[in-house]
């Protein structure tokens, strides 16, 4: 793990090239919750070849802009959550149902008709990838138990509570993969906490923490109010945050630069580390200026040490362009390591 104070990192994904994915699809047909494979420009013999490709155009975009920790990019998923969901045994894919999305609407999810149980390892290779293609410290991001639980159609389970515990078991025996294939950080997506706060009290602690048994740190868990282009006016505070307090995750990643969060939220997490947005997602086309970026930092570092803040986008850069992504992230570096100086000459 980087000694770096105020490490950068993003959330998690990355813009896919426009000849990898059809991105248009990608940003007006909603959520994708089943498989979507529709979406990809490149036939499926030569997918994963360019998957690949693109993966390293990723890694080497973060590394030029001076991010510290850093991801694949998600380059391979059609969303954050389904190709991981879409593999476990116990779900039917073939006949989709509807749940009510998370910011609204319908949406196109699985059945569940079994128990949940993870078959065979699903993201080991792209963390296999990412460690052999960079010296840096890495994170890989994988859905939560409870998440991906408001993501399917319960057809099999009388007891919600173990639906939501297979789920966590299954993740966990992946994070454990994961962690052995050479993953530095772990994260979980978890945004249903902040849509469903009420279920999220009842069901989602026990089972974050089943997910997390047994796994040595870093650990991080994202939570966050919906992608900019679908939800632009968003609450200033979390209806789901205080209460991670004391769950065994290490680090927490949430918005705050769209959203112009109310910084006294910080105040109520503990102990933990903050995975804290400066860059926005949404609005000004332009990208943040280093100085805008070390504002916001120093903004967090009112109510936080520097120890325990982590600068990063807001979440959902794979729906901005790549151009866009790039000075964001510069952006981002920049302005991190205008505070960092300022508290070593302090």
């Amino acid at each position: 793990m980087t000694e770096t104070l105020l490490p950068t990192t993003v959330v998690g994904s990355y813009p896919q090239p426009d000849w990898l994915i059809d991105r248009d699809k990608l940003t007006h047909q909603g959520p994708v919750r089943v498989r979507a494979r529709e979406l990809w420009r490149v036939p499926e013999p030569w997918l994963e070849a360019a998957q690949d490709d693109a993966t390293r155009l990723a890694i080497r975009d973060m590394e030029r802009a001076g991010i510290d920790i850093i991801t694949d990019g998600e380059i391979r998923r059609e969303s954050y959550s389904n190709r991981l969901a879409t593999a476990l045994s116990g779900v039917d894919l073939d006949n989709p149902a509807e749940v009510r999305g998370r910011t609204g609407g319908s949406v196109v999810v699985p059945r569940i008709v079994g128990p949940i149980r993870r078959l065979r390892p699903v993201e080991v290779r792209d963390v296999e990838f990412l460690r052999a293609n960079t010296d840096r410290t890495i994170k890989i991001t994988l859905p939560g138990p409870f998440t991906m639980s408001r993501q399917a159609k319960n057809e099999f389970y009388k007891d919600e509570e173990e639906l939501v515990m297979d789920y966590a078991a299954a993740v966990n025996a992946e994070i454990r993969d994961l962690k052995a294939a050479g993953a530095d950080v772990i994260q979980l997506d978890e945004p249903w906490l902040q849509a469903r706060a009420e279920e999220a009290r009842r069901l989602a602690l026990p089972a974050i923490d089943k997910a997390l048994d047994g796994i040595p740190g870093p650990t991080a868990l994202h939570l966050c109010f919906g992608y900019a282009y679908v939800a632009r006016d968003k609450p200033n505070v979390y209806a789901f945050l205080p209460e991670l307090a004391g769950s065994k995750v290490d680090q927490i990643s949430i918005e705050a630069a769209q959203p112009n969060l109310d910084l006294g939220t910080l105040n109520g997490l503990g102990n933990k580390t903050v995975i804290f947005g400066v860059i926005s997602m949404g609005g000004d086309p332009a990208p943040e200026t280093p100085e805008i970026v070390a504002a916001r930092i120093r903004a967090a570092l009112k109510h936080l040490p520097p120890e325990r803040l982590i600068p990063a986008p807001d979440c959902g850069m794979k729906y901005i362009q790549r151009d866009l992504a790039i000075a964001k992230l510069k952006a981002l570096a920049e302005g991190a390591a205008i505070v960092r100086r300022e508290l070593t000459d302090a």
